[in-house]
């Protein structure tokens, strides 16, 4: 994909705004559904059902990420504790003290967002408050480093200096992209990096940003059903993220939950 096919129109724009409102208001409503004793599967057709009434399409099901074996078989990917990322849903029930990650996409009209959040499971232990708040945290860094004249390298320097501050650290094999055409579009974005290098962001670019961090390592597994990545110490993950829009100012959050 070339730079100029990266930089959005505003009429794509406004339908990916309409997107990230549509995908805001379902992982809201699974947010909410999260409570222990609800397995993983009942959260994935909720969210699925959610975003068919609405008349949209579910980005991840039946999507076939470059080098996969077979397509993804959920709407939602859902990773419980050390689970870092593209979780499958399941028969598995929630306890009370897990946390859970929920990422997941709409198509809307044609063009996709994205957005992630961890969810804690009834009470959860300090450790696991600190990780959630911290990762969260790291995608706001990221977001106020993301405009129009800064590089990736400052969007992931940001990330990866926020989560270190607060002793975690972050999964460098995973991170963003661009969205809006397709599920993931050029540039892949690293959360880590330097500042100033790396390519230069240009107001109209879509992007997800999504820091994804460990508790204990950066190192990571891959599962043989071929997409959920589980830490390699058995610790827990965190991962938030959200579809974003680059202005010549602030970025525009597109994904921004109102509830």
């Amino acid at each position: 994909m070339s730079k100029q096919e990266m930089i959005k129109t505003e009429e794509e724009i406004a339908i990916i705004r309409e997107g990230g409102k549509r995908l805001a208001r379902v992982l809201s409503v699974v947010r909410d559904a999260v409570k222990p004793g609800v397995t993983t599967r009942e959260l994935d057709q909720l969210a699925e059902k959610l975003m068919r009434d609405g008349g949209d399409e579910p980005a991840f099901l039946n999507y076939q990420p470059e080098g996969a074996r077979t397509a993804y078989p959920g709407t939602l990917c859902v990773s419980v504790n050390n689970e870092i990322v593209h979780g499958i849903g399941s028969d598995r029930i929630l306890k009370e003290g897990d946390i859970i990650g929920i990422d997941t996409g709409v198509k809307h009209k044609g063009f996709f967002t994205d957005s992630a959040l961890t969810v804690p499971v009834g009470k959860i232990d300090d450790t696991a408050k600190k990780l959630i708040l911290a990762t969260e945290g790291a995608l706001v860094a990221g977001i106020d480093a993301a405009c129009a004249g800064n590089t990736i390298g400052d969007i992931g320097y940001a990330i990866e200096k926020y989560v270190k501050d607060h002793g975690f650290v972050v999964v460098e094999e995973l991170g963003g992209h661009g969205v809006g055409y397709k599920q993931h579009e050029d540039p892949h974005i690293t959360n880590y990096g330097e500042r100033g290098q790396g390519m230069k962001l240009k107001a109209g670019m879509v992007l997800a940003l999504e820091p994804i961090v460990n508790e204990g390592t950066r190192y990571i597994k891959l599962m043989p059903d071929g997409y959920t990545y589980v830490t390699r110490d058995h610790k827990r993950s965190a991962h938030f993220e959200h579809t974003i829009l680059i202005t010549e100012g602030d970025a525009e959050i597109l994904t921004k939950r109102e509830f």
